[in-house]
C-alpha cells in the first residue's frame, strides 16, 4: 500500500522528511551508485548573500526541490543563430506541473533568468537544474521559485547557445537522466532517482530517514555508537 495518493503528496513528503544524503544511501543499496549530480550544482539561494532575498523567511522552499526530470539539450553556439535560443521556448512551454526543467551541454553563457523563471512558474513547474549558469539573480531570488545551478554569470545566451532538444536522455557528469525520473535536490546536492525505481526508494528512504531519527535519540541518551549500529543498522 502506498503512503502517497497522488504526485503531490508523493513530492510533499519528500520535502517534508526526506534529505539527499539517505536517498543516495538507498539508491547506493540497490546498486545505483552513480546518481548524483556535480558537487558544484548547488541552491541559487546558498550561493549570494542574504541581502539578496526578497522574502528571507521563505529561503527554505527555495533549498529543496522534488519532481520530475523534463531534460534539456543545449549546445554552444558562436554566432546568432537562425532560430534564436533553439527551442528554448517550446521546451518552456511544454512543462507540466510537478516537473523540473533541467539542462545541460552550454557553458559559455547563462542558462537561466528572470523571464524563465517565470516561464516555468506559471507553467506550475516545480524548479529547474542547470549544468551551468544562471543570471538576474535578485529577481530570480525573489521569485521564490528553487533554482539549483553551478554559479551566477550575467553573460546572454541568444548568440551562444541553442537548445537542441528537449524531453530527450541528456547526461551530467556520471548521471545519465531520462524524460520522467525523479529529481531531488537539497543543500547537499542533487541525485537522480530512475523512474522504474522510483516507489521502492522513496518508500525505503524514508523509513531509513525514521530509523536514523531513532538512532541519534538513542546516542544522545547515552547509547554507544557500536551498540546503536549493532541495533538499527545505520550510521
Amino acid at each position: 500500500m502506498s503512503l502517497w495518493k497522488n504526485d503531490e503528496e508523493m513530492f510533499a513528503l519528500m520535502k517534508e522528511k526526506l534529505y539527499t544524503p539517505v536517498v543516495g544511501d538507498i539508491l547506493d543499496q540497490m546498486g545505483y551508485r552513480h546518481q548524483f549530480l556535480p558537487a558544484e550544482i548547488r541552491p541559487l539561494v546558498s550561493q549570494v548573500p542574504m541581502s539578496y532575498y526578497v522574502q528571507p523567511g521563505e529561503v527554505n522552499n527555495r533549498l529543496k526541490l522534488a519532481g520530475y526530470a523534463c531534460p534539456v539539450l543545449e549546445n554552444d553556439v558562436y554566432g546568432e543563430p537562425e532560430k534564436p535560443f533553439g527551442y528554448m521556448t517550446e521546451a518552456l512551454d511544454d512543462l507540466k506541473p510537478n516537473e523540473i526543467y533541467i539542462a545541460t551541454g552550454a557553458h559559455h553563457s547563462a542558462l537561466w533568468g528572470e523571464l524563465l523563471t517565470a516561464s516555468a512558474k506559471a507553467r506550475g513547474a516545480a524548479g529547474a537544474v542547470l549544468d551551468g549558469y544562471t543570471r538576474d539573480t535578485p529577481m530570480v531570488l525573489e521569485q521564490n521559485f528553487p533554482v539549483f545551478c553551478t554559479g551566477t554569470w550575467a553573460q546572454d545566451s541568444s548568440v551562444r547557445t541553442y537548445v537542441f532538444d528537449y524531453r530527450c536522455d541528456i547526461e551530467i557528469g556520471q548521471v545519465t537522466v531520462h524524460n520522467g525520473d525523479i529529481v531531488f535536490g537539497d543543500v547537499d546536492g542533487v541525485l537522480i532517482i530512475p523512474k522504474e525505481i522510483m516507489n521502492e526508494v522513496i518508500e525505503r528512504a524514508l523509513e531509513k530517514a525514521s530509523t536514523e531519527k531513532t538512532m541519534r535519540k538513542a546516542v544522545e541518551g547515552g547509547m554507544f555508537v557500536t551498540d546503536a549500529f549493532a541495533k538499527f543498522g545505520v550510521l
